[in-house]
């Protein structure tokens, strides 16, 4: 197999790379560099190399369906095309790949300016791990004038927190980072609750950053509406027909390196957060409840339900 792909696949495992959308994005990157350098002599051969990087990429993360479903955008469209040249085939990769990153961005820019209008002079905003799309939101708020303060949780055990304070005070935001386990007592002083998305499942059901259940049931006493910022494209469709979305499970090493001989230590990277707990989802097509999750992938982007 060529590799990039094999490449691509490592860094994904091996958290070089981090976000659905980066991750979304480099596997993307990925296809296309495979498309032009395959040595593929015919249509079977392509297709086959396709499916032989989609499996790769897949499997280098459980927990990806935004990028699963980039892929599987791409090899449909070869798979649907009646063209036989190798070099057509691998054209169409190429456009398919311009398309859907068009339409991620398309979809981060409207959120943003969908999400910043929640965000209100002196909000205090509270937040969990790092979500490229929800700082862009808050970007978005900053730049048209609002002044608010974020609280970042640390978001152990990667610490992912630290690169949301960063981009924080960057914007030159008012900005606060706490341990994880501060969540109770800070989430009462905040407003308003966005958090981003690694999948969200058929029952609108969302899953991310391990912490971010334990975090919405603060807000919901706390009467603090919780928001997730996420694009649609992250809905895993194969949750729709009886399978649960894994918990993919990280190096214990991330938690303690060396520890005591038989002591076991367990790492689930992420977490599901009922749709009971989520005031509503920021995404796309505007803030919407998340009961209403797969009448509005229907309505977006139907080719996903296929």
């Amino acid at each position: 197999m060529s590799d990039p792909i094999e490449e691509t696949a490592m860094s994904i495992k091996r958290l070089k790379v981090q976000g659905a959308r980066n991750v979304a994005i480099a596997a993307i990157k990925a296809i296309q560099e495979l498309a032009k350098e395959t040595e593929a002599k015919d249509r079977n051969g392509f297709f086959t190399e396709l499916l032989e990087a989609q499996e790769i990429l897949f499997s280098s993360r459980e927990t990806e369906p935004l990028m699963r479903n980039a892929v599987r955008w791409i090899t449909n469209l070869v798979e649907k095309s009646d063209r036989e040249k190798v070099e057509e085939l691998a054209e169409i990769v190429f456009s398919a790949s311009q398309q859907f990153h068009e339409t991620l961005e398309g979809s981060k820019e409207k959120i943003a300016e969908i999400g910043a209008r929640r965000i209100k002079n002196d909000s205090v905003v509270f937040t969990h791990c790092h979500s490229s799309t929800v700082t862009h939101l808050l970007r978005r708020a900053k730049l048209e004038g609002r002044s608010f303060e974020v609280i970042c949780t640390e978001s152990r055990p990667v610490f992912q927190g630290r690169m949301t304070v960063k981009e924080m005070l960057a914007l030159d935001v008012k900005t606060t980072l706490i341990v994880d386990s501060a969540t109770r007592f800070f989430v009462n002083k905040a407003d308003l609750v966005l958090v981003g998305a690694d999948a969200i499942t058929s029952e609108g059901n969302v899953i991310n950053k391990i912490g971010t259940s334990m975090i919405a049931l603060a807000a919901h006493e706390a009467r603090a509406p919780f928001y997730v910022v996420t694009e649609l494209l992250k809905f895993d469709p194969t949750t729709m027909y009886g399978s649960f979305e894994k918990i993919e499970e990280r190096s214990t090493d991330e938690i303690w390196k060396g520890p005591p001989r038989d002591l076991i230590i367990r790492n689930p990277a992420f977490d599901v957060t009922r749709r009971d707990f989520i005031h509503g989802i920021i995404c796309e097509e505007g803030i919407i409840s998340p009961h209403s999750i797969i009448e509005v992938i229907n309505r977006r982007y139907p080719w996903v339900l296929e």
